[in-house]
């Protein structure tokens, strides 16, 4: 059991016999009454997200699921390739199971898919991956009111916002948590 004071982004829950990870989750103190938590939720199996709210103190059934390292292949319209780096074997994931991990997925990178009872429902990152910019505009000197960040597109599509001194074509490391730039990786 998982208290809600124990609770984190893509903690995986059991609630009313479905499979829910956590989106994002708020602590909430009205002026009467006891604390509440407010909890997005997204359904691993169907892909869609729901919002509740429950009681400050409430415990939810942590859902068991197994770990196995898997190396990112490819992907082919909806569906993404892993291969078990144990066992060769290959594991499907359509995107909605990917949720927003897809967006830190480039060929070759190790993660863990998550398999709950015999069914792989998703993947979890590690805190930090390293990405290519694909496209950055150029530094112009004096370019600093912005508090010295500028927007970047990374190989994977998302846009991170990095320091003034980066390049197209440079590697970073960015944050899986937050999607914040970390730092530049040297080639």
């Amino acid at each position: 059991m998982i208290s809600t004071g124990d609770l984190k982004k893509g903690i995986t829950i059991e609630l009313e016999g479905t499979l829910y990870t956590i989106v994002d989750f708020a602590h909430i103190k009205m002026g009467r009454g006891s604390a509440q938590v407010r909890l997005k939720l997204r359904d691993v199996k169907a892909g869609h997200t729901i919002e509740r709210t429950f009681q400050a103190g409430e415990k939810f059934a942590r859902a068991r699921l197994l770990r196995q390292s898997a190396q990112y292949l490819y992907a082919d319209g909806n569906v993404h390739h892993f291969m078990n780096t144990q066992t060769y074997d290959q594991i499907a994931l359509n995107s909605d199971q990917l949720g927003d991990a897809r967006q830190y997925l480039r060929e070759n990178a190790t993660c863990e898919v998550l398999i709950h009872g015999d069914q792989p429902i998703g993947v979890e990152l590690p805190a930090a991956v390293e990405l290519a910019v694909a496209q950055t505009d150029p530094w112009v000197k004096g370019d600093t009111a912005q508090g010295g960040t500028k927007p970047a597109r990374m190989e994977t599509g998302i846009m991170v916002h990095v320091p003034l001194f980066i390049n197209s074509g440079d590697m970073i490391k960015v944050d899986t948590r937050s999607g914040q730039y970390l730092e530049r990786v040297s080639s």
